[in-house]
């Protein structure tokens, strides 16, 4: 079946796997902020898919609203939203959160999916089995020191996705996925090796994960038209319930 999909953060890691594994036959909507979205664009249209891309500055308001006007150029309807957009910006104690931060934090990471969300659904009610996938995080399942507004804003956007699953039904399913540690540039800045070392050790698979262990379970969310209102933990058996 082909799919109109947007896709919020596709540039690197998750986003631009999953970009990758839904192309083809399908068309795409690529977010990007700054980071080069033109290898991940070639390697959609090198998989049969149709892409078009939109740079925007999804921590604020104006840069949603047009990331959907872009998307109103491009199709009259949705089938797919992948929020997936996010980042823990910086790492931080409770002790020195300033106002300024969690503003930043959530804006990025919750207001921003709220407010796509809302925006997208009259397109999405046009879509052929519409449905939307939100990115959580296991720092929303255990704590997360020195990422606890990281933590509480995907907690928050957990919630979301419960609460918009029962508004939307039946016409439009909203789901979650809530990665464990998943080696993508995320990492990278943020964790040190020693660090991921420890954490694969005490992961019960025994490794960390990679970006397309979720783009798997995104591809599932859109196809399984009996799921909604579910977050599904892909952590390796790190958090368990």
């Amino acid at each position: 079946m082909q799919r109109t999909i947007l896709i919020t953060g596709a540039s690197t890691g998750i986003g631009a796997v999953t970009a990758r594994r839904l192309a083809k036959s399908n068309t795409l909507i690529l977010h990007h902020n700054q980071s080069p979205i033109e290898s991940v664009a070639r390697e959609v249209r090198e998989l049969g898919g149709v892409v078009h891309t939109s740079q925007a500055d999804l921590m604020h308001e104006a840069g949603c609203r047009a990331l959907v006007r872009d998307v109103t150029h491009v199709t009259d309807h949705l089938d797919v939203l992948v929020n997936n957009a996010g980042s823990l910006l910086e790492r931080h104690t409770v002790e020195n959160l300033t106002w300024s931060l969690m503003e930043r934090i959530f804006s990025l990471n919750t207001f921003s999916a709220i407010l796509l969300t809302q925006l997208c659904v009259p397109l999405l009610r046009k879509g052929n089995l519409p449905s939307i996938v939100n990115m959580t995080s296991i720092a929303m399942r255990h704590g997360a020191p020195t990422a606890t507004a990281y933590g509480a804003a995907k907690g928050a956007l957990d919630s979301f996705t419960r609460g918009a699953a029962r508004e939307l039904a039946p016409e439009i399913r909203v789901n979650a996925i809530a990665p464990g540690v998943i080696l993508t540039p995320f990492h990278d800045r943020y964790s040190t090796e020693e660090k991921l070392a420890s954490i694969a050790s005490d992961t019960p698979v025994g490794f960390n994960g990679e970006s397309d262990h979720i783009a798997q379970a995104v591809e599932l969310l859109i196809e399984n038209t009996f799921i909604t209102g579910e977050t599904i933990d892909i952590n390796g058996g790190l958090f368990m319930r």
